[in-house]
């Protein structure tokens, strides 16, 4: 299938798809299909993650789509049990997804875990908190991104989940300024000041869960449900050409075929056919009373966002 996806020119002068496939909480099984067919329909960029334990599986859906991987944008993230050591977490997921370089590596969460502490993913304290790494420096983490990049082991470097507070914990010592930055992004958590700040700064906002979870409120919003009906677009659709509109790379997770292969069409009709008016509304949404994360994993540090659940 021949779709015309829209490429958004990130600061380093790469070019990443507008539409990716995330994989998060995608069962092993699940996702080799939902990926291979994901390629086959036209997607080319997928999204992975050391941390969602699916990687060898994505792997295999990528070579069982018959598409060479030069044609592919892939993006894999630093998980926080790694921050002090990037490139074996890079090399682990580079031996899983069976490529030797990653389009795209990301810092998943701006929390250094403990190394050494009693699980390999969420080492817990004694009393059932996260285990945190608080002598671990961010500046750290991102020289040693720096450094796979410069060897040629990534294309693109960026982070995923820093507020602009935790962004500016890196900037005044990087050399490389991050490309990306991977956020809940949708239309009830469009952290407008965010994305302003992100703007300002040549970095490209890339949105997962941009259809909320399951059994999103999203999908039956009366808004988002009568511009569909306006323009004949499904929700889903409206919901994903809404942040192509504004720049946004959109992560759109399915293990469906029918799904995944509207998710892509869909969005890019509606990205054509969007009006101005149209994306003013949806901007309007939260603010409006429907303010709403669906992400918010239970990290004992402020990680310096609007509208997160106080946990300290």
């Amino acid at each position: 299938m021949t779709v015309n996806v829209p490429k958004i020119k990130l600061n380093d002068g790469k070019e990443i798809p507008a539409v990716g496939l995330g994989t998060w909480q995608s069962k092993p099984e699940e996702v080799r299909a939902a990926v291979a067919h994901a390629i086959k329909d036209g997607y080319r960029h997928i999204d992975c993650a050391w941390g969602y334990g699916n990687e060898k599986d994505v792997g295999e859906g990528i070579r069982a789509s018959g598409i060479s991987r030069s044609e592919l944008f892939i993006t894999s993230k630093l998980w926080g049990t790694w921050h002090s050591r990037v490139e074996e977490c890079l090399d682990q997921t580079l031996a899983n997804l069976g490529v030797d370089y990653l389009d795209l590596y990301l810092i998943h969460w701006p929390v250094p875990l403990n190394p050494k502490g009693n699980h390999p993913i969420f080492p817990l304290l004694p009393d059932g908190k996260r285990d945190v790494d608080h002598s671990w420096d961010l500046k750290d983490t991102w020289k040693q991104m720096e450094a796979v990049l410069k060897k040629g082991k990534v294309r693109s470097i960026g982070v995923s989940n820093f507020s602009q507070a935790k962004l500016e914990e890196i900037l005044p010592t990087a050399e490389i300024t991050p490309a990306v930055d991977q956020l809940e992004i949708h239309v009830y958590n469009p952290q407008h000041k965010l994305l302003d700040y992100l703007k300002s700064k040549g970095i490209t906002p890339q949105a997962y869960s941009p259809l909320g979870s399951t059994n999103s409120p999203l999908l039956a919003d009366a808004d988002v449900v009568d511009i569909a009906k306006h323009h004949d677009l499904q929700p889903s659709d409206v919901l994903i050409g809404y942040l192509l509109a504004k720049g946004i790379v959109a992560l759109p997770k399915s293990v469906t075929p029918a799904r995944i292969t509207s998710n892509l069409t869909g969005a890019v009709r509606a990205h054509e056919t969007l009006t101005k008016t149209d994306i003013e509304r949806l901007d309007r949404l939260a603010a409006g009373g429907k303010q709403k994360r669906f992400i918010t994993p239970p990290w004992p540090v402020d990680l310096g966002f609007e509208h997160w659940p106080k946990l300290l």
